[in-house]
């Protein structure tokens, strides 16, 4: 075999064998990488919660991913991508697309609000108010986004917030125009918009509240009738909701407003199965990572009942509770 050709052949070897020519990431199960798919409006939080781990865990590495959260669950339901943890801002998207052939079991951890995000060049900040902010969206000399409902939570839920806000304002049509309006600035993820808010090519942005403190971007607090905030208030947010696609191709289902609560589970072909359940024992405990997620404005609802309790690890029962009529939790959560 001449030179040249050997050179060929090794240089496709080295390929094949690269982590890159894997889709990026390094998941063989010597390793010690842990693959994290997060939903966006976690980065922050997750940025540092990762480097706790990994500070007291020397050696391993935990690699981030971020992207709306129903587009990580089809990432492992529809594209088989190996991830070790999945963590979404609507616990529902992981028993819909997930539960039961791709997980087995769902923690619910944290909370957040939706708001209005500007920055303070943008167009009527001066003048925006929790009486007239839908009329602001509305003018035309004013720019608006919002995410994709069929990727991301943070869309839907800004769809479930419009018609909350038509009824609450009591302005017929007011959902349909507000969604009719600016749809060249619908992104896949809520994050995706912060790019377009500090670049002028939008004024506002329905987002997620943590999101806009984390990025010290002004916000406008909306009534708690609409921001999907408080759990008592189930009942009223359930009035409204939003076909999105389905877990097949070409079907739907339909999404009920709720109160925001976030969700963790560990994928069934997680790749490292221990260090994937060391790290949600980390994320859970009220002292470590759930600290980091109160510091980042995302309020912790550890324990939470889930439906999924009695295939919890037993390491994380502590971290939830048995659903309502369930078997009580075992005494100090073992």
């Amino acid at each position: 075999m001449s030179r040249a050709k050997r050179l060929r052949r090794l240089a496709v070897l080295l390929v094949a064998a690269s982590p890159l020519f894997a889709g990026g990431i390094s998941c063989g199960g010597d390793t010690d990488d842990i693959i994290v798919f997060h939903a966006g409006s976690l980065s922050v939080p997750f940025r540092r919660i990762a480097d706790d781990f990994e500070a007291a865990h020397p050696g391993v590495r935990v690699l981030l991913e971020a992207a709306g959260s129903r587009s990580c669950a089809r990432k492992i339901a529809d594209l088989g991508r190996p991830a070790d943890v999945m963590a979404s801002a609507d616990y529902t998207v992981i028993d819909e697309l997930l539960i039961p052939e791709h997980a087995s079991w769902n923690i619910r951890f944290a909370s957040n609000e939706m708001a209005i995000v500007y920055r303070t060049g943008s167009t009527r900040a001066g003048e925006i108010s929790v009486e007239n902010w839908h009329e602001v969206l509305l003018d035309d000399a004013v720019a608006f986004g919002r995410s994709d409902p069929d990727s991301d939570p943070c869309g839907y839920r800004a769809v479930l917030t419009a018609k909350l806000a038509e009824r609450y304002y009591g302005v017929p049509g007011l959902a349909a125009r507000l969604l009719r309006k600016d749809g060249a600035f619908i992104r896949p993820k809520e994050t995706d918009l912060i790019a377009l808010l500090e670049s002028g090519a939008i004024d506002y942005a329905f987002l997620y509240r943590s999101v806009a403190m984390q990025h010290g971007l002004p916000f406008l607090v909306l009534p708690d009738e609409i921001n999907l905030k408080r759990a008592d208030l189930a009942g009223l947010y359930a009035a409204v909701e939003v076909e999105v696609s389905g877990r097949r191709p070409g079907t739907t289902i339909v999404k009920r407003g709720a109160p925001m609560v976030y969700g963790v589970t560990i994928p069934r072909q997680a790749p490292h199965q221990a260090l994937a359940l060391a790290f949600v024992e980390y994320l859970l405990d009220a002292e470590r990572g759930m600290a980091a997620m109160e510091a980042a404005g995302q309020p912790s609802v550890v324990p939470s009942p889930t439906d999924s309790w009695e295939a919890l690890p037993a390491r994380l029962r502590r971290f939830a509770l048995p659903p309502a009529g369930g078997r009580d939790a075992p005494e100090g959560g073992a």
